[in-house]
């Protein structure tokens, strides 16, 4: 595929210093026009310090969880070639919610769901048949190890949530495969972004690499699963975690 037609749609990429950046910032290097989203107007700044390295990249205000608003993103972008699901857990204006399962209401539920599970269901439903059509696409989820192979107490709406977006991804590597359309998941341990809390940074110094993760770490992930070269790869799992999952016991 020639680089002009190559076009990336990074979803939850408003920080600076998070993920999602990150994987814009690698797609872009690979040659990729990149279409960043998020929720909040600092977006577009994301997408204007692309601009200034010398990529080709737009910024998006999207509310997610609205399917009407995902349709009106798609049109404005056209048909992506990569879509990474990196939206979830929370946002600028809703930080994620930590609150035990007997205390949570059913609104804390349904919010922990659709900003993670549910924000994935309606970009990818929006961008995969395009991928279809074309006969060839890559989806990369960003789900967790929190839910598909450990877990927090105060974190079941986000632990199902990221468990859900293994299960998706599974199903659709099934369905999409016959068409040349691959999908697949990373699943990031403890990565440091200006997010973490201090308890976090303690947490990763328990790793066996003694460290946290980098985004552009967990980024190098997702762009190799959306590349020519992982194209016998799908509906896989790849976890990014220094190892910390293979530990019974922890420092």
């Amino acid at each position: 595929m020639s680089a002009d037609l190559m076009t990336a749609v990074i979803t939850g990429a408003g920080a600076l210093d998070g993920i999602g950046m990150a994987c814009a910032r690698g797609f872009a290097a690979e040659g990729f026009e990149v279409h960043l989203v998020a929720t909040s107007d600092r977006i577009l700044d994301r997408a204007a310090e692309l601009r200034t390295e010398g990529y080709r990249a737009t910024g998006h205000l999207c509310d997610l969880t609205d399917g009407a608003a995902v349709l009106r993103l798609r049109q404005a972008t056209g048909p992506a070639t990569v879509l990474v699901n990196n939206a979830g857990m929370g946002s600028q204006g809703q930080p994620a919610l930590q609150r035990l399962f007997v205390d949570l209401a059913e609104a804390d539920w349904d919010r922990g769901i659709s900003v993670t599970l549910k924000t994935a269901f309606l970009a990818t439903r929006a961008y995969l048949p395009d991928m279809i059509t074309a006969g060839y696409g890559r989806v990369v989820n960003v789900a967790s190890v929190t839910g598909p192979c450990v877990t927090n107490p105060g974190e079941s709406a986000y632990s199902a949530a990221k468990a859900g977006m293994v299960g998706l991804t599974k199903a659709l590597a099934l369905e999409a495969g016959p068409y040349g359309v691959t999908v697949n998941a990373v699943a990031p341990g403890w990565i440091e972004t200006g997010a973490s809390t201090d308890d976090e940074r303690r947490a990763a110094t328990a790793t066996p690499c003694g460290r946290a993760g980098r985004p552009d770490e967990v980024a190098a992930a997702v762009v190799f699963l959306a590349s020519a070269k992982a194209s016998y790869i799908n509906g896989a799992m790849l976890v990014v975690d220094g190892g910390n999952i293979l530990q019974e016991r922890k420092a």
